[in-house]
């Protein structure tokens, strides 16, 4: 297990929110806002270090900032998720923590202890990638061993951190608690 005081909590708050209508992270889960709602689960790991990833000019990110996260802005997040993947393990890597927990601000209902799950299971010999999974498919929220950090931060497009993941340690969630919102019925 990491110290959750040696790690970077890193939130990826800059999508585009194109299938859902309007801006999904502001949607309303259980009375508060999408991203506000991941934010606040995400930080239940205990750690000082909270990098959120947002569009320049979101509302999200002000939510975030009042949140307690330092705020990364995504110039051209038309890029992909790896381009706010990038920027956060960036700075993570910049403040000198040990691993990365990255989650995504579209995940609101991963509980605290999920988070506890992952970063119980990390190893940084042993297990240097800790991802979630249901039903058997690595997906983040995931944990990074700082010596994955320039891999992360050279992926391009969509596709994140996915082949690193291939080769990590799994801890299990249900379905609800890994629900990712891209519809408006997601939040039921």
């Amino acid at each position: 297990m990491i110290e959750p005081d040696r790690i970077a909590a890193v939130l990826l708050a800059a999508g585009r929110s194109e299938r859902f209508g309007s801006d999904k992270l502001l949607a309303l889960a259980d009375g508060e806002p999408v991203a506000v709602r991941a934010a606040r689960q995400l930080g239940s790991a205990g750690s000082r270090l909270r990098i959120a990833v947002c569009r320049g000019g979101s509302p999200v990110a002000d939510l975030l900032a009042a949140s307690g996260y330092e705020i990364v802005v995504n110039p051209d997040p038309a890029r992909g998720l790896s381009s706010s993947l990038a920027l956060g393990i960036g700075r993570a890597d910049l403040a000198g923590a040990d691993a990365a927990l990255v989650a995504l601000g579209d995940m609101p209902f991963v509980p605290a202890s999920h988070f506890g799950a992952l970063l119980a299971a990390f190893d940084p010999a042993d297990a240097p990638i800790v991802a979630s999974t249901r039903d058997g498919a690595a997906m983040p929220p995931a944990l990074f061993a700082r010596a994955h950090f320039a891999t992360l931060c050279e992926a391009r497009g969509d596709r994140g951190g996915r082949a690193l993941l291939a080769g990590a340690k799994l801890v299990a969630a249900t379905l609800r608690e890994l629900a990712d919102i891209d519809h408006p019925g997601d939040l039921r």
